[in-house]
């Protein structure tokens, strides 16, 4: 990501489902693990942006000492314990056109599977899926309803019959075509 890029994310402020900022602070596995795994089941991924203050959104940057903090090799082995199966995202510390750095971290969506998380923590439980609903205010909870759910599964449906497609497994033929074969014209 370059500054141009983080200029548009920025430019606007407003968080939606695939785009949360973050307080000014260093790397805390605690404050983050939830939202990457919610950004994880979310269609495209999604992004969190650190160093912008919480209600008024107002830019802050990072200091030095925040920004060294979000090294990617130990915040990956961090947050692997929690999610099944494993969350890709990358990050990187990026400045803005008026000199102040932010952390950005990019998540992108499963593959196959949705991601469950398998470890309790200060703010996630085993079992539960995180999910950022796009009909609800933007936020990172468990999937507690239907709609959310299906729209998880529909997609991991989606991606596994593509993936099966590609080993050469086509889907059954149609019922009506066996039957008429075995009529044999009748």
């Amino acid at each position: 990501m370059d500054t141009a890029e983080l200029e548009n994310l920025l430019s606007g402020a407003v968080e939606t489902d695939s785009l949360e900022f973050k307080q000014a602070m260093a790397w805390d596995r605690n404050v983050f693990v939830k939202d990457i795994l919610a950004m994880a089941n979310i269609v495209d991924g999604g992004r969190i942006i650190v160093g912008i203050e919480d209600g008024t959104l107002e830019r802050q940057g990072l200091s030095e000492d925040q920004a060294a903090s979000f090294e990617p090799e130990i915040m990956r082995d961090q947050i692997a314990p929690y999610a099944d199966p494993r969350v890709v995202f990358r990050t990187e510390v990026v400045v803005d056109s008026g000199g102040l750095s932010f952390a950005v971290i990019e998540i992108e969506p499963f593959d196959d599977l949705p991601v469950v998380c398998k470890r309790d923590g200060a703010d996630v439980r085993a079992g539960e899926i995180y999910y950022r609903s796009r009909v609800r205010r933007p936020q990172s909870a468990r999937i507690d309803n239907s709609a959310d759910m299906r729209e998880v599964l529909e997609r991991s449906a989606a991606h596994l019959m593509g993936r099966y497609r590609q080993l050469g497994f086509q889907p059954p033929a149609d019922d009506q075509a066996s039957f008429d074969d075995e009529l044999g014209g009748l």
